[in-house]
């Protein structure tokens, strides 16, 4: 009886609004996609009930507070990306795309879900194996189960219908499982090196999107490397690559392998400094600082600039392309460079302050910076879209580069960078690793990145901006003020707040469009799928106890898509 009261929380039947108009959206060509993205759903969703309700995933130390929310993490990525194939498909249907976008974004579709299936597969024997679960109340593990294996053999079914021989379906399979297993191997790295960091569902969204991610690019670079004929029928790789693009992916990547180097050659000092004198241990970190900001140097100079080159041809070092690409319209970009400048100054030094003497919640306090978002990008995605996108991904390199500092102590940045983050924390965030600002940029930046190419629904790049810098702000303000009516006993979230957040991102909807019009676009958008879109999202930040900052955006993003 607990299982199936479970069944109809708030957060699960959220999801099933999100997906239903996804799932009723689709032509008869993704049929079979659909049906597989229901059983992914459908083993989600036994996890989720027996891991909330049983405590059977105890061995992973997550973020306190949070369900395991293994549904909503496991259906987000595959979800977007069967919006996006639908979107495609429109494209294909009016020839204004070639097929071999509509099978490139296809096997991206099945590399996601591959990394989704794959853990549910690893929780499922992790379920299995645990002592108190051997007797027949697993029912639901082997149903779940049941449903992945059915789940795979659409996968084949599919691949097979997009590959000329069966030995190439054969190797597409072989790259779907890489993707898995390196699904799996990350996501127990990302929970056992960050304890109480992230929820189940959390460390799902992520580990996803950075498999797919890593492994775009590692096939790009592999295709370039080998020119075996056989790689790019693995992938299609033949879509054409932005600049701005391969520059984003090659640097972000390149960090994150950066610290990997760098993490061996910290326990390799930490082990020689065990024994060594307090006046040495002194000495060899500043040595270690030395080292580290040197060799971060050469790699964004150098390694991450030469593999952007080998990927793309640039023509040119891609530092100087990033330079002339700035100065081929200099008054409008050097422009709102300093006026993201003033304003980031301006709102940190104040607010900064603030935190560390006012008793206002830390939350509110935040929430300023979600409306500092909106009076950054929204102007410049109108106006600079294609500068945004670079900016954004400049941003984002920067907080990853201060976060390594922090989490590391380099010295001599550390130590202050890490008392100064700490006034902008709350309980969602931990000593170890702060993630909010992280979420807050990728939230706004996400629906941008994934608009690049072919996009006929004008407001889809707005998705962040909209939802987290106005809809989530008006409802966490209206909510903290006014609200009376809670959606739930436990929670603190408001029927009044949620109303103030579905209402204001539907104003400013109402005046973005004839704005967009204005300025070029075609106007597509329905307002009835514009409200759902909306309320979905709306209902999603009210019920869920996930990181919002990063679910929301995505799940208005793919229902803006349909």
């Amino acid at each position: 009886m607990a299982a199936m009261a479970s069944l109809v929380n708030g957060e699960r039947a959220v999801v099933l609004l999100f997906m239903v108009p996804v799932l009723s959206s689709l032509p008869s060509s993704l049929l079979c996609h659909g049906f597989a993205l229901f059983l992914l759903a459908l083993s989600a969703l036994f996890l989720d009930i027996r891991a909330d309700n049983f405590n059977s995933f105890a061995l992973f130390k997550t973020r306190p507070g949070a369900s395991s929310g293994i549904l909503l993490g496991a259906v987000t990525m595959p979800t977007v990306m069967m919006s996006k194939l639908i979107q495609m498909a429109r494209a294909v249907s009016l020839k204004e795309v070639g097929i071999e976008e509509f099978e490139h974004l296809t096997m991206q579709y099945w590399a996601t879900s591959a990394c989704c299936l794959s853990v549910l597969i690893f929780l499922c024997i992790i379920l299995w194996r645990a002592p108190e679960n051997r007797h027949p109340r697993v029912w639901d593990a082997k149903l779940s189960l049941s449903c992945m294996v059915l789940y795979i053999a659409l996968c084949c079914v599919s691949l097979g219908t997009i590959s000329v021989t069966g030995f190439h379906t054969t190797l597409k399979l072989l790259w779907m499982l890489s993707h898995g297993f390196a699904a799996v191997k990350l996501i127990q790295h990302l929970l056992n090196t960050f304890p109480s960091c992230a929820s189940i569902g959390e460390a799902l969204l992520v580990t996803s999107g950075l498999v797919l991610y890593f492994g775009d690019m590692m096939a790009l670079t592999i295709v370039k490397l080998s020119g075996f004929l056989f790689t790019s029928e693995v992938v299609r790789y033949g879509s054409k690559r932005s600049e701005i693009g391969i520059i984003i992916q090659g640097m972000l990547l390149g960090l994150l392998l950066f610290t990997v180097v760098f993490k061996f050659f910290l326990q390799v000092l930490e082990w020689s400094l065990k024994t060594a004198s307090s006046e040495s241990r002194k000495y060899d970190e500043i040595w270690r600082s030395l080292i580290f900001f040197a060799s971060l140097g050469f790699i964004m100079i150098v390694v991450i600039p030469s593999w952007m080159q080998f990927v793309l041809d640039f023509h040119m070092h891609p530092l100087l392309w990033i330079l002339s690409f700035i100065f081929s319209e200099p008054y409008k970009r050097i422009s709102l460079c300093i006026y993201w400048v003033c304003v980031i100054y301006v709102s940190v030094l104040r607010f900064y302050n603030i935190s560390k003497n006012s008793k206002i919640e830390r939350i509110l306090l935040r929430k300023y910076y979600h409306l500092m978002a909106v009076s950054m990008f929204l102007p410049a995605l109108i106006f600079q879209p294609k500068f945004l996108d670079l900016a954004f991904g400049a941003a984002f390199g920067i907080f990853l580069a201060l976060e390594i500092i922090r989490v590391w102590r380099i010295w001599p940045l550390g130590q202050p960078i890490h008392q100064f983050m700490n006034a902008f924390t709350d309980h969602r965030d931990s000593d170890l690793l702060i993630v909010s600002h992280f979420s807050l940029l990728l939230g706004c930046a996400l629906p941008i990145w994934m608009s690049s190419g072919y996009n006929d629904r004008p407001l889809a790049p707005f998705a962040g901006i909209l939802s987290l810098g106005i809809g989530d702000t008006m409802a966490s303000m209206v909510g903290h003020k006014y609200g009376v009516l809670r959606w739930s006993k436990t929670g603190k979230k408001t029927i009044e707040g949620t109303a103030a957040g579905i209402t204001s991102v539907l104003a400013a909807c109402s005046v973005l469009l004839p704005l967009l019009a204005s300025t070029g676009y075609i106007f597509t958008e329905h307002w009835f799928s514009l409200i759902l879109a909306v309320t979905v999202s709306g209902l999603l930040e009210a019920y869920t106890a996930q990181l919002d900052n990063a679910f929301i955006p995505l799940v208005f993003y793919s229902l803006l898509c349909l």
